[in-house]
């Protein structure tokens, strides 16, 4: 019921700077990093990666670790009645948690070891220099995700994202950002990772409680990526992530093509929650209709028959006014 990610192969990872930061869509890049270093390492064993890795640790702080128990199967969730979660994190020396890794390999049921989201530059520095691409995009965030078999939730970022598998075999499943309805998304404010994700287990489904994610998945796009290869996933883009094989790295990349000081649309989203959900409904629609006018459909003709130097918030926005807009706020989210 699922189709695939639309591909591109043969790019010159020299030319994604010229094509990149025009992408909508989801795109599979095929073999794009294939000549990092990290990746024929990772090609050779999974000791030959983190030997690699282990060269550019300093050892002067510590990752993240999160770990679960083997029942968990990977599966980095809530617990059973949602007061918790499935998992703890600690903190611990990289090289403990690559050790590690590589201790449990021949283990067919391990426990479930991941170290999400961790900074490049920060905590590996010269991994960049020695693995480089050039995205073409203005300040790129640089991460690096590290475990054994793992599944992660269908969630989604803001920013815009390249995910490059540096070391064995990850799934990607994608669906538009209109899915939503049909994928359960749980709470916006307590979540496993800082993102709210869907409830659905995507390896056994339970389509009695959630009937509507047969339709999601009628529109879900997937795609297996193998070392080398990278996959494009837009803003907004609900992602599934699952790492396949028992040692696992994956770099990716996320940016912004937005002035600097705006403000997370999250933020928005929950004010809105606060300020109109509870509304009666006629009032809710009439709300809407402002939206559509001052946010969604604005253009130059919005705010054409007010003077220039009297339009504030409805001129053109800077770092200036974007500031005075924040000193507003604050004073009257305080009362």
């Amino acid at each position: 019921m699922t189709g695939r990610i639309e591909e591109v192969h043969g790019l010159d990872p020299a030319q994604l700077h010229t094509q990149l930061p025009g992408w909508t869509t989801p795109k599979v890049l095929r073999g794009l990093v294939a000549h990092w270093p990290m990746v024929a390492a990772a090609r050779t064993s999974a000791a030959a990666a983190v030997a690699h890795l282990k060269q550019f640790d300093h050892g002067q702080l510590p990752v993240t670790a999160t770990t679960a128990p083997p029942q968990a199967q990977g599966r980095l969730f809530y617990n059973a009645d949602m007061s918790g979660f499935n998992f703890r994190r600690e903190q611990i020396a990289l090289k403990v948690v690559l050790d590690t890794l590589l201790k449990y390999q021949p283990d067919p049921d391990p426990p479930g070891i991941y170290v999400a989201s961790t900074t490049l530059d920060s905590f590996l520095p010269g991994f960049g220099t020695c693995n480089p691409l050039a995205l073409g995009v203005d300040d790129p965030l640089a991460s690096i995700w590290i475990g054994n078999r793992s599944r992660i939730a269908a969630h989604q970022d803001v920013p815009d994202n390249l995910a490059c598998v540096a070391a064995g075999r990850r799934r990607v499943t994608l669906f538009a950002p209109e899915q939503i309805d049909n994928l359960y998304i749980g709470p916006l404010d307590f979540t496993p990772a800082g993102q709210a994700i869907s409830l659905v287990d995507f390896a056994a489904p339970d389509l009695q409680r959630f009937p509507r994610f047969a339709q999601a998945l009628a529109h879900a796009q997937v795609a297996e990526l193998g070392p080398g290869d990278a996959v494009f996933i837009p803003s907004l883009w609900w992602h599934h992530m699952e790492g396949l094989d028992t040692f696992n790295v994956l770099v990716n990349y996320w940016w912004r093509p937005v002035p600097a000081w705006m403000d997370a649309p999250m933020n928005a989203l929950m004010l809105a929650m606060l300020a109109l959900r509870e509304l009666p409904p006629q009032q809710r629609e009439q709300w809407r209709t402002l939206f559509d006018h001052y946010v969604f459909h604005a253009d130059p003709d919005t705010a054409a028959h007010v003077p220039a130097h009297a339009r504030g918030v409805l001129g053109a926005l800077d770092a200036n006014t974007a500031a005075q807009v924040r000193s507003v706020l604050r004073r009257r989210l305080e009362r």
